[in-house]
C-alpha cells in the first residue's frame, strides 16, 4: 500500500506527539522500562515537536488525512522514526525512510546515521543499515548505525 508523505507542518505536532507517545508507550515498552520511556516521552511534547520541525525536516506518512507514522532528517542523522502502533508492519517506516533518503541525496548527504532503539535495530537492518556501536544512556541501550545513502530510489 502506498501511503502519502509530506513534510510537517507546526499544526501536525498534536498528531505526531500521538503517535511517537503510543509507539513508546505500546511498542517500545517491550525493551524499556518504564523511567527510560518516561525519560524519552518528555522529548515528544507538542513544544518539542514544534521545535523539532522548525530546525530539521521532519516527514508524515498519511493514510487519508491521518498521520500514521514520522521521521526527520537533521544533516546526515535520522532521528525520530515513529510508526502507529496499530498501523506497524505495513510498510509506512519504509515509505518513510525512502523519503529521508530522497531528502539526503537532494542535499548531498552520502551516508546517514542514526541510534536505534533495541526495537528497530531489525527494522534498520533490513533497510541496509549496520551497527557500528552501543550507545548507554543510564539504563538505556541504543545502537549507533549507519549506512550509505542509496544513489537511487
Amino acid at each position: 500500500m502506498a501511503y502519502a508523505i509530506r513534510g510537517a507542518v507546526t499544526d501536525d505536532a498534536a498528531e505526531i506527539s500521538r503517535v511517537v507517545l503510543a509507539a513508546l508507550h505500546e511498542t517500545n515498552s517491550r525493551d524499556y522500562g518504564p523511567e527510560t520511556i518516561a525519560r524519552i516521552a518528555g522529548g515528544f511534547t507538542l513544544e518539542a515537536i514544534a521545535a523539532q520541525i522548525a530546525a530539521r525536516q521532519v516527514f508524515v506518512a498519511l493514510d487519508s488525512d491521518r498521520i500514521l507514522g514520522t521521521a526527520s532528517r537533521d544533516g546526515r542523522v535520522v532521528r525520530a522514526v515513529f510508526v502507529a502502533p496499530e498501523a506497524q508492519g505495513r510498510g509506512i517506516g519504509r515509505c518513510l525512510m525512502g523519503e529521508v533518503d530522497r531528502a539526503a541525496r537532494a542535499a548531498g548527504v552520502t551516508t546517514l546515521t542514526l541510534q536505534s532503539s533495541l526495537t528497530a535495530v531489525g527494522f534498520y537492518a533490513r533497510l541496509g543499515f549496520r551497527a557500528t556501536r552501543e550507545h548507554r544512556h543510564g539504563e538505556e541501550r541504543t545502537v549507533v548505525m549507519e549506512r550509505d545513502v542509496p544513489t537511487t530510489a
